[in-house]
C-alpha cells in the first residue's frame, strides 16, 4: 500500500511540475524568431495564460514586440520606440522618431535596430536607448530588419523600404555595403539561409539575392503583390499574396510547387512552419493549416475578424491575434481552441513568445504581457 501511495504522489508531482514548466523559453529577438522566419518559439505554451501587466502608449500599436533577456522592445504609432521590463512592464527607456513606428525591432548584440515611417533605420543601445547610428532611405520602413554575417564574420543588417530597395548595412557603423532595387515597395522582412537572401515585393515578385554583394539570383513571379514576410525552409519559400493565394516556391527550380486558395481574400499574415504543417492567417477571418508537401488543407479556425497577425508555434500549441480583439491559443494538430483572451480592440501585430511570457500589442495603444496561468 505504501508503494502505491508513493507512486500516486510521484505522478501528481510530475503532472504539477510539467504544468509549472509549460512555458516558452529563450529569447524572441526577431519578428519571426529566427533568420529564416520560421515563427517557432522554444519551450511549450501552457493551456492558459493570465494577464500580468499592461503598458499604454499614445497611439495604436501595430509593431510586433521582440524579447531579449529581461527586456521587451517595440514601436508605436505615437512615433516612439520603447523598452520595457518583461517582468512588470515598467518603462526602461523610449526613443522618439519623426513618424510612426510600425516595423518590428530586431535585438542584436546589445543593440535594437528598427525602422520608422520617417524613412530612417535606427540603431539604439539596448540598455540606454542612446542612438548609435541611423541610416536614411527615401521612404518609410514598415518591415523588420534582419541580420546575416559576411565572409569575415562581421555582422550586417538587411531591411527593405518603401523606396523599393533592399539595403545591406554594416552593423557597427551603419554604412551602406550594397543595395538592391525592385519595382515597387518592400513591406515585409527579408529571410536568410546559407545560400541567399529572400524577400517578397509589392512588384509581385519573390527576389533572391547574394548575401555577399546583393547581386540578383532570381526574381520569381508570384502573380500578385506581396506584403507579407517570406518564411524559408529546406530550399522553399512560403508566402501569401494579394491575389488570394498562399504559395510554396522551390527557390532552386524557381517555380511555384503548390498554391492554396479557398476564398477571395488576401494573405498578409506570415507563416509558421513545422516539419508537417504551414500555418498562417487570412483576411477571410480564419487561421489556416495546410500540408507542407502538398498545400492540402488540414484544418481551419474561424475568428470574428481579419487575421493579419502571424501565428507563433511553441511546442504543440500556437498563439495568434485577430482583429476581433482576441488572442487565441490553438492546438497545432487540429486547430482546436484551448484558450482565448478578449482585449477588445483589434490585434494586428504578432505575439512575441519567450522568457516565460507572451507579449502582444493592440490597436488600443496598449502592450499586453501574459504569463502562464497559475
Amino acid at each position: 500500500m505504501r508503494i502505491r501511495i508513493t507512486t500516486i504522489l510521484l505522478f501528481v508531482f510530475l503532472c504539477f511540475n510539467a504544468a509549472v514548466n509549460a512555458q516558452p523559453i529563450g529569447d524572441w529577438p526577431l519578428f519571426r524568431g529566427d533568420v529564416s522566419n520560421h515563427g517557432v518559439a522554444q519551450g511549450t505554451l501552457p493551456k492558459a495564460l493570465e494577464l500580468r501587466w499592461t503598458f499604454r502608449t499614445e497611439q495604436p500599436i501595430t509593431s510586433s514586440a521582440v524579447i531579449s533577456g529581461d527586456s521587451v522592445y517595440f514601436g508605436s504609432q505615437d512615433n516612439y520606440i520603447y523598452a520595457l521590463n518583461i517582468q512588470n512592464g515598467e518603462e526602461r527607456w523610449k526613443f522618439k522618431t519623426d513618424d510612426m513606428v510600425e516595423a518590428s525591432p530586431m535585438a542584436l548584440d546589445g543593440a535594437v535596430v528598427v525602422g520608422s515611417s520617417d524613412a530612417n533605420l535606427y540603431c539604439l543601445d539596448a540598455k540606454t536607448g542612446d542612438l548609435r547610428w541611423k541610416y536614411e532611405t527615401q521612404d518609410k520602413i514598415m518591415g523588420s530588419a534582419m541580420w546575416t554575417r559576411a565572409d569575415d564574420g562581421s555582422l550586417r543588417v538587411l531591411f527593405g523600404s518603401y523606396d523599393s530597395r533592399l539595403y545591406c548595412l554594416d552593423f557597427k557603423t551603419g554604412e551602406l555595403i550594397w543595395m538592391y532595387s525592385t519595382d515597387n515597395y518592400i513591406n515585409g522582412s527579408p529571410a536568410v539561409d546559407e545560400k541567399q537572401i529572400v524577400v517578397g515585393g509589392c512588384d509581385a515578385r519573390v527576389h533572391t539575392v547574394s548575401i555577399k554583394d546583393g547581386s540578383p539570383f532570381a526574381d520569381i513571379d508570384a502573380e500578385a503583390y506581396i506584403a507579407a514576410t517570406v518564411a524559408l525552409d529546406d530550399g522553399k519559400a512560403y508566402v501569401g499574396n494579394y491575389g488570394n493565394e498562399f504559395l510554396c516556391i522551390d527557390l532552386e527550380a524557381q517555380k511555384v510547387v503548390w498554391s492554396y486558395s479557398n476564398r477571395n481574400f488576401p494573405y498578409f499574415s506570415s507563416a509558421a512552419i513545422t516539419d508537417e504543417y504551414v500555418i498562417f492567417g487570412g483576411r477571410d477571418r480564419r487561421v489556416h493549416c495546410v500540408d507542407k508537401e502538398t498545400g492540402d488543407s488540414i484544418w481551419e479556425f474561424r475568428t470574428r475578424g481579419k487575421v493579419d497577425s502571424s501565428p507563433v508555434i511553441c511546442g504543440d500549441r500556437l498563439v495568434v491575434g485577430s482583429e476581433d480583439g482576441r488572442l487565441y491559443i490553438l492546438e497545432v494538430k487540429d486547430g482546436g481552441e484551448i484558450w482565448s483572451y478578449e482585449i477588445g480592440e483589434g490585434i494586428i501585430s504578432t505575439p512575441a513568445v519567450g522568457q516565460g511570457m507572451v507579449i502582444v500589442g493592440a490597436l488600443d495603444g496598449v502592450m499586453y504581457g501574459f504569463g502562464p496561468k497559475n
